[in-house]
């Protein structure tokens, strides 16, 4: 009976949940909001055939949020009405009821069975709300600050950013949830890979004639040495390099791991090798330090030479070219992300700067040193010597895999005093975060 009556209640949520949408999505229809209309029915049909797809935390939010809109809205007309001297009670009762109702589907959420098919009110489920709310602030702020339309689906229908911010927004949860799951080095390689995918994809149809998929119409060749090296040739240009900056301060190194259009594809290669990636040589770290300072230097004395862009952009381009065949020859043979590792300069900025800041993977006294972590290390952070010494090598790049296979929990995330656990829930909320915002905006 029991069983019955929280399923009965979960069904009436679900059925309120839609039915409470899809009237707030009339009411932006008939204000000619369709972008706002579409978010909104999109939710209630989240919450009707996917519940899981909004933590519990978002949907309390969302439902004392519309609680608070209607009661206001109802408010704001009722005075308009008593102004022009109409009726305003019945009104006052409708939109009453309305703003009730959302407050009941609250009370139903924050109760334990019926609550239940939102998921618990756990660390991960303020973690995927947060993520929700970050994505959909950043487009939003984004969207309302650029000179363009930052969202290319907003360039197709115009008006519909609401609806992808919050799309976006839900991914975001998704993949958060993902990531944290037994399965995120898995979830990890596909989002990165389908980033990617959209990245080029989007490039190679502007190429092919479609100028809408160049956002802003300008091209710029896809190699991370040009986020250095192209503005210290063109002297402007560093919105890639701020970008690049900012992804630092809120994940140190995770570019490499998570964000970079060019390091999915030598994850690929590396997985394609040795199961047991195999370790750079002493002198690897030499050579990739020589190649950041040619990156710097080129370009500098290319445009103090006054060399014609055609010059510059073959040189880039040749560079583009043999980070590809390291990629095929020298990742595919040892297993280990090659490119990334020694050819990227992008990857050493990444890594010297992850020092300077404050995200960290520590290697607890709790290690017994069985090696379980060793072969999911492409990045040739990992060692029996960089496990004694307690933290991985220069070139980690935080992706996480070597703290789901560690089977004693010696591998962590530490930033600033937060405590272990709560590092890892931040750590991957920005992460997703971040991948989401970039593949709604995929290449701009």
């Amino acid at each position: 009976m029991q069983a019955n009556a929280s399923s009965l209640s979960s069904m009436g949520l679900r059925a309120l949940s839609l039915g409470l949408a899809l009237l707030a999505a009339a009411h932006f229809l008939r204000w000619n909001a369709p972008g706002q209309a579409a978010a909104c029915a999109t939710l209630g049909l989240a919450a009707a055939l996917a519940p899981r797809l909004l933590p519990r935390p978002l949907a309390l939010l969302l439902f004392a949020a519309g609680g608070i809109f209607w009661a206001h809205l109802g408010m704001e007309l009722a005075f308009m009405r008593a102004a022009q001297h109409l009726p305003w009670l019945r009104l006052i009762l409708i939109m009453g009821g309305v703003s009730l109702a959302f407050a009941a589907a609250a009370v139903t959420t924050a109760r334990t069975r019926a609550g239940d098919i939102f998921g618990p009110l756990d660390g991960p489920a303020w973690t995927k709300t947060l993520a929700v709310l970050l994505v959909w602030g950043t487009l939003r702020v984004a969207q309302a600050k650029a000179p363009m339309p930052l969202l290319l689906g907003e360039r197709f229908l115009p008006g519909s950013a609401p609806w992808w911010e919050i799309a976006f927004g839900l991914y975001a949860a998704w993949v958060t949830g993902g990531l944290l799951g037994p399965r995120g080095s898995t979830l990890r390689a596909r989002i990165w890979a389908l980033f990617s995918l959209v990245f080029f994809g989007q490039l190679f149809l502007g190429l092919a004639g479609w100028g809408i998929f160049l956002m802003t119409g300008d091209l710029h060749l896809p190699i991370p040495a040009l986020i250095l090296a192209g503005p210290l040739y063109r002297g402007h240009g560093i919105f890639m390099l701020l970008l690049f900056g900012a992804s630092l301060l809120l994940v140190g190194p995770a570019w490499c791991s998570h964000l970079c259009y060019i390091g999915a594809w030598d994850h690929t290669m590396a997985r394609l090798g040795p199961q047991r990636p195999r370790k750079l040589p002493a002198w690897a770290s030499k050579v990739r330090t020589g190649i950041l300072a040619l990156t710097i230097l080129v370009p500098a004395a290319l445009r103090a030479s006054g060399a014609s862009t055609g010059i510059a952009l073959l040189g880039a381009g040749l560079f583009g070219v043999g980070g590809v065949a390291v990629m095929v020859l020298a990742s595919r043979r040892l297993g280990t992300m090659v490119h990334c590792t020694l050819w990227c300069p992008m990857g050493l900025v990444a890594n010297l700067m992850g020092r300077l800041l404050p995200w960290r993977l520590r290697i607890t006294a709790a290690c017994t040193r069985c090696g379980r972590c060793l072969p999911t290390c492409r990045y040739s952070a990992l060692s029996i010597q960089d496990l004694k010494k307690g933290r991985p090598a220069l070139t980690c790049s935080l992706c996480g895999d070597c703290v789901r296979a560690c089977p004693h929990g010696a591998m962590e995330y530490a930033y600033l005093g937060l405590a272990p656990k709560t590092a890892r829930l931040v750590f991957t909320c920005l992460a997703a975060s971040l991948h989401a915002v970039f593949l709604a905006v995929a290449r701009i």
